[in-house]
């Protein structure tokens, strides 16, 4: 399937696999950072993540890399962000299991 195939939403997803979170060094996406990716319109999308912690030094920056990515995306002219904090952020649960090996979670 090309890139051009996939469903929107997936296409902003591997776009968001470019945001890192600076303190752990994993991708936002298989941090499980990442809660929801939805077309409310069209050309438009709606990104729901959390962060680490809720006093995260560094989430306005991570906010403005999701904005930024996001909108790379073909077909996306705009982005908006929601910052969540329930369910609280646990990478037990949420992360992919490449983030739990790298975090040292078996």
């Amino acid at each position: 399937m090309t890139t051009a195939q996939m469903p929107l939403e997936q296409q902003v997803l591997d776009a968001l696999r470019t945001v890192f979170d600076p303190e752990i060094g994993i991708n936002i996406v298989d941090l499980g950072l990442v809660y929801g990716v939805e077309q409310p319109r069209e050309h438009a999308i709606k990104i729901e993540f959390t962060l680490t912690t809720p006093a995260c030094p560094v989430g306005p920056m991570i906010m403005a890399q999701i904005e930024q990515a996001a909108s790379t995306v073909e077909g996306v002219d705009e982005v908006e962000t929601d910052i969540v904090f329930s369910p609280p952020w646990d990478p037990r649960e949420m992360a992919s299991d490449e983030a739990k090996f790298e975090l040292g979670i078996f």
